[in-house]
């Protein structure tokens, strides 16, 4: 696991400077283990914002999520709001949603904001102890 002792799982979200602390490989790593906790037959909303290294940790997320279960529905919503995220996987019913952004932090850094059913928010160290445990 190449993401401890980072520093990177926060109160509310996972964030960090990209690429020293948040990277591609990183993100991998931590939806892929997100895939296993979500499960077969789950749907998962994926969303970005659009920080300039957003698409490419977007497409880290998607096959992160599905290379551990192919028959995980993910819904790619690509640039959308975090709210509109959160608006989404109650409208679609999903298990889960997944956004890439580091909200108000400055344009060096980038993150995930991961939400369970009805958009409930998980903490960063509730993700950690997943990506640990997966």
């Amino acid at each position: 696991m190449i993401y401890m002792d980072l520093g990177i799982f926060k109160a509310y979200d996972v964030r960090g400077k990209y690429p020293d602390e948040l990277n591609e490989r990183v993100v991998f790593q931590i939806a892929e283990a997100m895939g296993k906790y979500f499960g077969a037959g789950s749907k998962i909303v994926i969303g970005r914002d659009a920080r300039l290294s957003s698409p490419s940790l977007y497409e880290a997320v998607l096959e992160g999520v599905k290379c551990q279960m192919s028959n995980v529905k993910c819904f790619e919503v690509g640039m959308i709001t975090t709210p509109m995220l959160y608006f989404l996987v109650n409208k679609l019913k999903a298990d889960g949603g997944i956004m890439v952004t580091a909200s108000h932090n400055p344009k060096e850094y980038n993150g995930l904001k991961i939400v369970g059913k009805k958009a409930a928010p998980m903490s960063g160290k509730e993700i950690e102890k997943l990506a640990i445990k997966n």
